[in-house]
């Protein structure tokens, strides 16, 4: 009867036993899931008010928590990174400088990538404390050394999933959805158009949280049943070119790599005590994501108001984590730096020169009306060259339409922008860099890498 008794239990146990990852507990305590690769054995670190134990398995809402199996093939074969214990790290300086200096051993970036890679470190570790943040991308040529950069690095971040590992994009929905870490992505491994389609699925929708991705999955009784993973996290990425979304391509921050000859001190390959340095440093991380997870917050007085609001939004997450005053006014000069590019690069395009035409015939004409038709034939006479089709008014007006977003009204049987849009077009001017405040024509400025820069910029 007793042996009955026990065997029931056991059953109960396993049946209401879930395996997780991490955890909040009701009384606020922090579970991270632990892996010890010499022993090859999974546990939890449980850590509230400054301290911390080890446990087998947990209660939790009435349900039994239970560690990741150490067989687990994400684990087992390195496709998720996890810390083996939580250590000392000393004061936060100290932390950054051992951050740094691993990256600095092993990857050859420009002074202020390595600055901004370290602390991205320390920010994955504590991203869940906010509610957007950046992406971090390496660019350039096979050799250029982006996967080494993607390995040294993705090593130390919080939960790092290496894509590499899967054969298709598929397996990433879930695997995000269940460990909730950093997405270290080499795009190489994703060249069918279906596979860059779901992956830009998951860089659109990762930099702000309440933004999942819905999938169908079929049941067993073979009905489709829409699920909602959670792909919200920083992301490490490498690419040879740029994603052809705008949007996509402001989420990131860029270092073009391979512009300069190779550090000499940089080893051809990676000897193999760089996993146990990793590992160590992994260890001192849990300890900090313990201390400073639900401490960390924006700072909204490091709000630039002379960038773009999503500039904003993806640099003060990164700011609101750096103390050194030095760095972070490097940072924020990078951000400037975007901004001037984003207002080179549209000034360049057909919206900007349109928008270059319409400013020198509004200050021309003498009754006011900006037609279509005269914007269709001033820009046939400058650019009609540069475009292999046929400049039409149709096509004018709808870019007029649909991507200033100027209404048009019907004026003497010819479309007009609206006398209304005066205001709209006024920011359009200073947006596209073709007006300041005050009137001031804005330059189109080229902005050149400085020597030993390795061309870092975004867009």
């Amino acid at each position: 009867m007793e042996e009955k008794l026990k065997d029931a239990v056991a059953k109960v146990k396993k049946q209401s036993s879930r395996p997780a990852v991490s955890a909040i507990l009701e009384d606020g305590s922090i579970v991270e899931l632990l892996y010890d690769p010499e022993g090859h054995r999974t546990l939890f670190c449980v850590a509230k008010d400054a301290e911390f134990r080890y446990e087998d398995a947990l209660l939790a809402r009435g349900r039994r928590l239970v560690p990741y199996s150490p067989n687990n093939n994400l684990i087992k074969n390195d496709v998720v990174l996890l810390p083996s214990k939580a250590e000392e790290y000393g004061t936060e300086e100290a932390l950054i400088a051992s951050v740094q200096g691993f990256l600095h051993r092993y990857v050859d970036v420009s002074p202020l990538f390595e600055k901004i890679a370290s602390y991205y470190v320390l920010f994955s570790w504590v991203y869940d404390d906010f509610n957007e943040l950046p992406y971090l991308r390496v660019r350039g040529d096979y050799g250029s050394g982006k996967t080494r950069f993607l390995l040294t690095l993705g090593s130390l971040c919080y939960k790092p999933i290496f894509a590499s590992g899967a054969s298709t994009v598929s397996p990433l929905f879930r695997i995000l959805d269940a460990f909730r870490g950093t997405l270290i992505i080499d795009e190489a491994d994703f060249r069918l158009s279906d596979e860059r389609a779901e992956l830009v699925k998951i860089l659109n929708n990762g930099n702000a949280k309440g933004f999942p991705v819905l999938r169908s999955e079929l049941t067993q009784r073979k009905e489709f049943d829409p699920r909602a993973y959670a792909v919200f996290g920083p992301k490490l990425v490498a690419t040879r070119g740029f994603f052809q979304d705008r949007a996509l391509e402001s989420r990131f921050i860029t270092e073009e790599m391979g512009h300069t000859r190779l550090r000499e001190d940089i080893p051809i390959n990676m000897p193999s005590e760089y996993k146990r340095e990793a590992l160590a440093i992994r260890n001192r991380l849990l300890l900090f994501r313990f201390r400073n997870l639900r401490k960390r917050r924006i700072e909204e007085n490091l709000v630039d108001r002379s960038i773009e609001p999503r500039l904003n939004q993806i640099f003060i997450p990164l700011l609101s984590i750096i103390e050194d005053r030095k760095t972070r006014d490097d940072m924020q000069e990078l951000a400037r730096r975007y901004q001037r590019e984003i207002v080179s690069d549209r000034g360049t395009g057909m919206e900007g020169q349109i928008l270059e035409i319409v400013k020198e015939m509004r200050g021309n004409s003498v009754d006011g009306k900006l037609a279509v038709k005269d914007i269709t034939n001033w820009f046939t006479d400058r650019h009609g060259d540069d475009y292999e089709r046929k400049i039409t008014s149709k096509w004018i007006g709808n870019t007029i339409r649909k991507k200033l977003g100027l209404k048009t009204e019907k004026i003497d049987s010819n479309y007009s922008i609206a006398a209304s849009e005066g205001a709209k077009l006024d920011l359009l001017f200073e947006r596209y860099g073709i007006e300041r405040k005050g009137g001031e024509a804005a330059p189109q400025e080229q902005v050149e890498p400085s020597d030993g820069d390795h061309g870092l910029h975004g867009l």
